[in-house]
């Protein structure tokens, strides 16, 4: 699976958990998906995503977005 691919992924699971967990514990979760919707529109006009550093030092192949 490609850095790209990763990413999203991790997003999507982090962003559904914040939701579930807004609804179960606390509404300050959704704290959580704000930084996360944050950090991937900043990361479509920088290319700079921390995750994706991560993945690349870790050996993870490279996709288009993050090379």
């Amino acid at each position: 699976m490609s850095i790209d691919k990763i990413v999203f992924a991790f997003a999507g699971i982090v962003i559904l958990a914040s939701l579930v967990l807004s609804q179960m514990h606390s509404v300050n979760w959704l704290w959580l998906a704000a930084f996360v919707g944050a950090n991937m529109l900043q990361a479509a006009f920088t290319s700079f995503c921390p995750l994706a550093m991560m993945l690349k030092a870790a050996g993870a192949k490279p996709g288009q977005a993050f090379s």
